[in-house]
């Protein structure tokens, strides 16, 4: 017979960030705490994918059909941000500096892991830009190889549609060291100099 708290911990090992020795510190805090919050988060983890569906609309998770960023009216429907993921939402909304719409990919091109442009989903982006009156789209892929790739993809089939591509700046974080920093951001950094 398996050992229960093994089971739990291999379990939780699997979730992205949490190693052995965080999956077992949990597993022991589930097991310190009440009962009835362990069945809670059981009951949170079955019932997640039946609350949870892909917005209509944008494709981030939303409770609905459609998400609240897509149906709240005060948001600019003229400006799309282009993300991979959910959580990049979620980043992108806690700086509280974008008040537009987004659409997010699920995925980046990467020929190495069978994900070529056949398998990235932007008919509806590319439906979106041509209904709706778009001034720009803003791609905010990771500044990685395969973001770098998919953003690129993305603005040259955009581009027959005469609508503005703009591409997040990226560089030095604030308080970084020039001495630690890679010669791609630093490259970054100077292409993407303003005036002072």
């Amino acid at each position: 017979m398996a050992d229960p708290i093994l089971e739990l911990t291999a379990l939780l090992a699997r979730l992205p960030g949490v190693g052995e020795r965080t999956a077992t510190r949990l597993a022991y805090h589930i097991l310190e705490n009440p009962r009835d919050y362990a069945e809670a988060l059981g009951t949170a983890l079955c019932e997640i994918h039946k609350r949870v569906q892909r917005c209509e609309s944008c494709g981030n998770y939303a409770e609905g059909p459609i998400c609240a960023i897509c149906s709240d009216p005060t948001r600019e429907s003229n400006r799309i941000c282009v993300v991979a993921r959910p959580t990049d939402v979620n980043a992108i909304e806690r700086g509280r500096i974008y008040r537009g719409r987004y659409y997010v990919l699920h995925a980046l091109l990467s020929p190495l892991d069978g994900m070529g442009p056949e398998k990235l989903s932007l008919q509806p982006l590319v439906e979106r830009v041509e209904k709706r009156d778009v001034k720009e789209v803003i791609l905010a892929t990771p500044l990685s190889v395969d973001g770098e790739a998919t953003a690129l993809f993305i603005a040259r089939r955009l581009q027959e549609l005469e609508v503005k591509c703009s591409r997040i700046a990226s560089g030095l974080p604030h308080g970084g060291e020039l001495e630690y920093t890679d010669q791609i951001t630093l490259s970054r950094a100077f292409e993407g100099r303003k005036e002072v």
